[in-house]
C-alpha cells in the first residue's frame, strides 16, 4: 500500500519533532509547516536542519496564515496537528483549511493527553480539556475523518519528581502521595508516542475513533511507583498522605497556572481520569493491542535513568 504523505504542523516542538522523525523513519512523504521566525531561533533551526537532511520538505507559513495553510493541506493526505495545549483553538483555522482542500484522509489533532470526553473535572481545569472537546465537536460536525490520540502523561511530565509538584527530581527521605494512593496513572514517553501515532494514520482500525496508550508497565498507582523507586534506591521513604480534601483546598489556594500541575495530579491519580474506563467499551481502541511489535520505555527503565 502507498505510503500517506503527512503533514507536521508544530514539529519543531518536543513532540511535534518526534512525530516528523517518526514520519520519515516509517517513510512516509512527510513535510512540515514552519514559521519564518523558526529559522532564526537556534534549536528550532537545528531540528530542522536535522529533519530536512533526513529527507523531510518544510513550507513557510502558519495556522494564522489561511493561505499558505490551505496550499500547504492540499499537497497531503493526513495532517497532524501537535501545536502546544494552550493554543488548540488556533487548528479552527486548520479545519476551515481541511474542509476546503477536501483531500485529507485523516486528521490527527493536537490532543496527545486524557481523553477531554472522559475527565471528571469539568470546571476546575481552566478550560484546558474543554477547548480540547470543542475541536473534537468541530471535526465531528464538518465531518473530518480523524484518530484522537489519547497517551495520558508525559513521562517528561511529573515522573521525573515521582509526582511530587514543584520538584524536579525524585525524593530519597519523604514523599507526599495524593489520594489514597491506589488510583493508577499512565506514563508514555515522547518518542514512543510519536511511533504509535505515526502506526495509526494508515490503519482502518484506527479511523474515526481515540486510540488509547496504556502500555504494560506504564500504568501505575502513586503507591506502586513509590515502590518501584524504593526498590531501585533500597530505602524506604517516609510516607505523607495527602486527603482529596486536603489537595482540593491546596488547589483552590494556588493561583492559576501554578495550580495546574496539582489540578493534572487530582484528575489522574485521585479522580482516576486516565484509567476509569475501559477502552474497548468505549469504543476506543488500544494502541499498544493494535501494535505489540512497538518497542516502547517502560516506567521502570525510565526510572533507572533517575537514579
Amino acid at each position: 500500500m502507498e505510503k500517506s504523505r503527512i503533514l507536521i504542523i508544530g514539529a519543531t516542538g518536543k513532540l511535534g519533532y518526534h512525530i516528523a522523525k517518526a514520519s520519515i523513519d516509517a517513510s512516509h512523504p512527510t513535510f512540515a509547516l514552519i514559521r519564518e521566525t523558526s529559522f532564526s531561533d537556534p534549536l528550532k533551526s537545528q531540528k530542522l536542519q536535522i529533519l530536512l537532511d533526513a529527507g523531510a520538505l518544510l513550507f513557510k507559513g502558519s495556522l494564522e496564515d489561511e493561505e499558505s495553510l490551505l496550499e500547504a493541506v492540499k499537497k497531503v493526505d493526513v495532517v497532524i496537528c501537535a501545536i502546544p495545549s494552550k493554543q488548540v483553538l488556533a487548528q479552527k483555522s486548520l479545519i476551515r483549511a481541511i474542509k476546503l482542500a477536501g483531500c485529507i484522509k485523516r486528521f490527527i489533532p493536537s490532543e496527545f493527553g486524557s481523553d477531554p470526553d472522559k475527565v471528571q473535572i469539568s470546571g476546575m481545569d481552566h478550560n484546558f480539556y474543554s477547548r480540547k472537546a470543542e475541536i473534537r465537536r468541530l471535526v465531528e460536525a464538518e465531518e473530518i475523518p480523524y484518530t484522537y490520540i489519547c497517551c495520558n502523561f508525559f513521562m517528561s511530565y511529573l515522573l521525573p519528581s515521582l509526582v511530587q509538584p514543584g520538584i524536579k527530581a525524585p525524593p530519597r527521605d519523604k514523599i507526599t502521595i495524593f489520594g489514597d494512593g491506589n488510583v493508577k496513572g499512565v506514563f508514555v514517553k515522547e518518542i514512543d508516542v510519536a511511533a504509535f501515532t505515526i502506526s495509526a494514520v494508515d490503519d482502518p482500525r484506527t479511523l474515526n475513533k481515540a486510540m488509547y496508550l496504556r502500555p504494560e508497565g506504564n500504568v501505575y498507582s502513586m503507591n506502586e511507583l513509590v515502590g518501584v523507586w524504593e526498590s531501585k534506591i533500597g530505602k524506604e521513604l517516609e510516607k505523607v498522605y495527602v486527603s482529596e480534601e486536603e489537595l482540593l483546598t491546596k488547589i483552590k489556594e494556588t493561583q492559576y497556572p501554578n495550580n495546574m500541575e496539582l489540578i493534572f495530579i487530582y484528575s489522574a491519580f485521585v479522580k482516576g481520569d486516565q484509567t476509569y474506563f475501559d477502552v474497548e467499551a468505549s469504543g476506543g481502541v488500544e494502541g499498544t493491542m493494535l501494535y505489540p511489535h512497538l518497542k516502547y520505555t517502560t516506567i521502570s527503565q525510565y526510572l533507572d535513568t533517575l537514579l
